[in-house]
């Protein structure tokens, strides 16, 4: 199979997530609009993702893929089974603490990740049972983490690609059947964070069986006692920190926003929601298919294909990354109003979601790269090198904030957070290519220059034509600015591929094989 084909599998199946969490974000935006009690909401689910992010799918497989891609081109498969157990039952028990302890202190972690909230007591109460709701989802996502590590690693691609499409089915079943029944309605989303963790998990427990590796989680002791658990738990102190670098912005933007008045948590999370769409279908996917080849090809010592491995990547990022920047950017407030707008989301949250969207926008190449470039890191099995660039990145961050907040409020934390992925992405790939782990292939000047070309076609395109619909006040009904948007899409992405057909460039162009 091809790396293409495989990201294709993964980007396909990832889309259908996103349409899925689109639609749940449509629905709940009408119901319950950008005000205090979903400012509650973002942040008290906030909490459990950035421990899911610290813990499990970001810190476990950094650590946790190498090390299991290693020993299964090296040792059998019982001994693969056992550490899969092990592994888990290590997951389980710690994790189950760390939930505990959570619950218990939500009060202060809700004060610690939004302060502002403190001088709202009923917003900090709401936040606060939220979160204590929410929390247990930490522990079967990092569950999920290890079981879609595992099935990854064995080139089975599709089953964690489409288990997050269980939270938000669940998150609309809650919404529509429980929120008329829970004081507050809000609390039916919390249920339902719940049930989707509970649910993304099962679902993953046919495809651990067709492989062999149902796990039978040993005891916390015989668990902690397997040296390769330890050596990736060794492994996962420094993905740990890494992680939490640059989830540290997160809370500080949190905690920013919280002061700058009701509604602003919420704007960002609408931006961002749009955001995850090229971000996940794109960056998601391929970091996720290359991890596994990249820890192959290291393990191996086939350096000519981790560079091009790592070159494909790139060029592949650029190649579809560039256009989705130039299009959330041109198309922030039709995105924002067709998607979001109605019911309890009114056209006053229009603009400022959609000013967020656009600071997101200017560092779409560099979330999307990130996600290319830090496994050329980490399936070497060097976590140190990212973890001094992130700390510089989140320094540089926070600088960029105080400088733009004052000036931009809730959009400039958005745009902050661009220029540090921008940095990021920049400055791991001069790492790679000093330590030569990274040598990019011939034709990047000509690559570059036709991509230039097609997004300039595309930019004046959708300006000229975006700038003369009103989105908000035109009296127009929903669809038919939906139809608009559409064919805009539609237009474009046909310009674009049109431009680059006429330079040259072809699909099989970005053909490569599975190292």
């Amino acid at each position: 199979m091809t790396l293409l084909r495989s990201a294709a599998t993964v980007s396909s199946l990832t889309l259908l997530s996103r349409i899925t969490g689109l639609a749940r974000d449509m629905l709940l935006a009408r119901l319950f609009g950008a005000g205090a009690a979903w400012d509650a909401f973002t942040v008290a689910f906030r909490l459990p993702n950035l421990l899911r992010r610290l813990f499990a799918e970001g810190a476990f497989s950094q650590a946790f893929v190498p090390i299991f891609a290693e020993l299964k081109a090296r040792e059998g498969e019982g001994r693969l089974r056992q550490l899969f157990s092990d592994v888990f039952g290590a997951l389980f028990w710690s994790l189950l603490g760390v939930v505990v302890v959570g619950c218990i202190a939500a009060p202060a972690l809700v004060a610690l990740i939004a302060s502002g909230f403190v001088r709202h007591p009923p917003l900090f109460d709401l936040a606060t049972l939220l979160t204590r709701w929410t929390f247990p989802y930490i522990l079967f996502m990092a569950l999920v983490a290890c079981s879609a590590g595992a099935l990854n690693t064995y080139a089975r691609f599709a089953v964690p690609a489409f288990t997050p499409v269980l939270l938000n089915l669940s998150l609309i079943g809650c919404a529509l059947l429980l929120s008329s029944h829970v004081d507050p309605p809000i609390l039916a989303l919390a249920i339902g964070v719940v049930v989707g963790g509970l649910a993304q998990l099962a679902f993953q427990v046919p495809a651990l069986i067709r492989i062999g590796l149902l796990p039978r989680p040993a005891a916390p002791r015989a668990a902690w006692s397997d040296p390769d658990v330890r050596r990736i738990l060794r492994k996962m102190g420094p993905a740990v920190f890494a992680v939490s670098v640059s989830q540290l912005s997160i809370i500080i933007n949190s905690n920013v926003a919280s002061y700058l008045g009701e509604g602003s948590n919420s704007w960002l999370y609408y931006a961002d929601r749009l955001m995850e769409f090229p971000t996940a279908l794109l960056g998601a996917a391929l970091g996720t298919v290359m991890l596994p080849s990249l820890s192959r090809a290291h393990a191996e010592g086939r350096a000519d294909d981790y560079s091009r491995l790592l070159d494909w990547g790139l060029r592949v990022t650029v190649l579809i990354g560039v256009p989705a920047a130039v299009g959330l950017g041109l198309l922030s407030r039709g995105l924002i109003a067709v998607m979001f707008m109605g019911g309890r989301f009114g056209a006053q949250d229009v603009a400022p979601a959609a000013g967020a969207l656009s600071g997101y926008a200017v560092g779409l190449i560099g979330l999307i790269a990130v996600k290319i470039l830090a496994p050329g890191f980490y399936a070497r099995q060097d976590i140190r090198t990212p973890v001094r660039i992130a700390i510089g990145v989140v320094l540089a961050t926070q600088v960029a904030n105080l400088a733009l907040v004052p000036w931009l409020a809730h959009a400039g934390l958005a745009l902050s957070v661009s220029l540090g992925a921008t940095a990021n992405a920049g400055l791991l790939l001069v790492g790679l290519r000093r330590r030569g782990v990274y040598l990019p292939l011939p034709g990047w000047r000509g690559f570059g220059a036709r991509v230039a070309i097609a997004s300039g076609v595309l930019a004046m395109l959708l300006w000229s034509v975006a700038r003369r619909i009103d989105w908000i006040g035109s009296g127009q009904p929903w669809l038919h600015n939906a139809w608009w948007l559409a064919g805009l899409i539609a237009a474009g992405l046909l310009a674009y591929g049109g431009v680059l057909w006429l330079l040259g460039m072809r699909p099989g162009d970005f053909t490569s094989k599975t190292a």
